[in-house]
């Protein structure tokens, strides 16, 4: 199913709304007006199997962006809207988009991809146009409202960490099917998990770049139900919205759930939140209290699954199942778990080892990165792939994640790959040697510190913590820097020059001296 489907039999039914200005756009007008966006890039000359990307902030345009693609045989690359010029700029080069949706909010890093990409002809530019792009509205008025002829399912091309801290890549190969086949894999998981279907209304409190907020609205509108789209995330915002809309579904992170059990409970029991009844939550490990705490207040409808971007396996957990086994992340619905130790042999259950899922073939790869993408793979069985997570699977075949075998920090369930961070604060003259790591953090789950090894002429001081950061918030998206700085007289490495990380992770998660000298 497809939003043609909808404009067809319910054409004035809100598809997307705006939680705070209430702004609303119909199925017709996703439709009409995804189509003329459609009929510019097949002018321009995209044809299915090429890529385009949008760089856009939360807002209604965004979906008819993705229906374009979707519905003409194009990938589509989301670039997160908080980068710098340097980090967009590289994804729009490294996935060859030959056509790019921006918006005027975007313009002050948006002008800086002007010729980041000379296949990249085609620049368009929502709510006014800023020098080297086209007005969007303008661009597409000229084009018909109807459908092409034949529409070939597009795809998304997501981005994940490459191995030197450079995002790449995840590539699927197109399904070959058509975007109205009645058998067309759009909304499947939404519907067959949690129920959606066209009476659903889905509160998205998230960033649409992201993977989930990306894939779960556009299952809903596929299903022909009313994406309520937060500009972005307040805990306020979000009850009123639920309030306000009838939300029957939802998505968080656990830092929302954190945010919103912290409001007084006088604020938390003045709104009506009887018409919701599915509430899902991933990207991160919930704390079992929070989650409990969750329940304790909307009752019994938390859903929780564990995947990736990489959609290579999935578990699925049901309230019922989770309180009888707290702490799970579900068992597999998706592919069939495999935990192994470091040779690839497989462990017993209870034993933790890493996470792999078995599917019949290998489901994807990393753009440009043969490599990377062998060292998601067993070392016997292509088929079978991890996300670097560790964990083990119980008598009952419920997995649980103990760990991740990288480092990478999770932080409002935003993933950020120390690697990048510790480059760039590598090239300060006062950094001789330094180590990013993720430490608690009540709110965000985990928040980003820096220890640093400064070189002999600088003063380890509050001053040069403050310079480190801001050199940080100058090279880097904010949310990637550091929140805080710790100096250290050596950092620990091996003799063959591998950083020992877990040393300095293990004092700050209680595991060992909580000293750092």
């Amino acid at each position: 199913m497809y939003p043609g489907k909808w404009a067809s039999s319910n054409p004035d039914k809100p598809a997307a709304i705006n939680s705070v200005s209430g702004e609303a756009v119909t199925f017709r007008q996703l439709d009409d007006r995804s189509n003329q966006l459609v009929h510019l890039l097949r002018d321009r000359g995209l044809q299915p199997g090429q890529h385009m990307a949008i760089f856009m902030e939360n807002q209604l345009t965004f979906f008819e962006v993705v229906w374009a693609a979707l519905r003409s045989g194009l990938y589509l690359t989301p670039i997160n809207s908080h980068l710098t010029g340097e980090e967009a700029r590289y994804i729009l080069q490294d996935c060859q988009a030959e056509a790019l949706v921006t918006s005027q909010a975007m313009a002050p890093v948006a002008e800086q991809l002007s010729g980041a990409n000379s296949l990249c002809h085609t620049m368009l530019m929502v709510d006014g146009a800023a020098p080297g792009f086209e007005d969007y509205e303008t661009a597409i008025a000229s084009f018909p409202a109807s459908p092409l002829t034949d529409q070939p399912a597009g795809q998304f091309m997501m981005y994940s960490s490459g191995t030197t801290g450079r995002p790449k890549g995840i590539m699927r190969p197109l399904s070959g099917m058509r975007i109205d086949d009645p058998g067309s894999p759009i909304g499947g998981m939404q519907r067959n998990l949690w129920g959606f279907d066209d009476s659903s209304v889905y509160l998205s409190p998230a960033p649409l770049y992201h993977g989930a907020p990306l894939g779960f609205t556009t299952g809903t509108l596929a299903l022909g139900g009313t994406v309520v789209m937060m500009p972005k995330f307040d805990e306020l915002e979000a009850l009123r919205a639920i309030d306000k809309y009838r939300v029957t579904h939802s998505q968080w992170v656990p830092t929302m759930f954190t945010r919103m059990l912290a409001l007084p409970e006088t604020v938390r029991s003045s709104f009506e939140l009887s018409s919701h009844s599915v509430a899902i939550h991933a990207a991160a490990p919930c704390p079992q209290g929070v989650k409990q705490k969750m329940i304790d207040w909307w009752g019994p409808i938390l859903y929780e699954y564990y995947s990736g971007s990489e959609q290579n396996g999935l578990t699925h957990c049901g309230p019922d199942e989770w309180l009888e086994h707290p702490g799970t992340v579900g068992k597999a619905v998706f592919g069939t778990i495999h935990i192994c130790d470091e040779e690839g042999h497989e462990l017993e259950s209870g034993s933790p080892g890493l996470v792999y899922f078995e599917l019949p073939e290998s489901s994807f790869s990393y753009h440009g990165d043969a490599a990377k993408t062998r060292s998601t793979q067993h070392p016997q069985h292509a088929n079978w792939t991890t996300l670097g997570d560790v964990g083990y699977v119980d008598d009952d075949g419920y997995l649980f994640l103990t760990d991740r075998a990288t480092f990478m920090i999770i932080s409002g369930g935003v993933n950020i790959y120390p690697q990048e961070v510790e480059d760039k604060l590598i090239m300060h003259p006062s950094v001789a040697d330094v180590a990013v790591i993720g430490v608690p953090d009540e709110r965000m789950g985990e928040a980003v510190k820096a220890i640093v090894q400064p070189e002999p002429h600088a003063d380890p001081d509050q001053r040069l913590a403050e310079e480190l950061m801001e050199y940080a918030r100058a090279n880097l998206a904010h949310y990637k820097c550091p929140k805080s700085v710790e100096f250290m007289v050596e950092l620990p490495r091996l003799p063959t020059g591998k950083l020992y990380k877990r040393l300095l992770k293990d004092r700050y998660w209680g595991k060992g001296d909580s000293r750092i000298v």
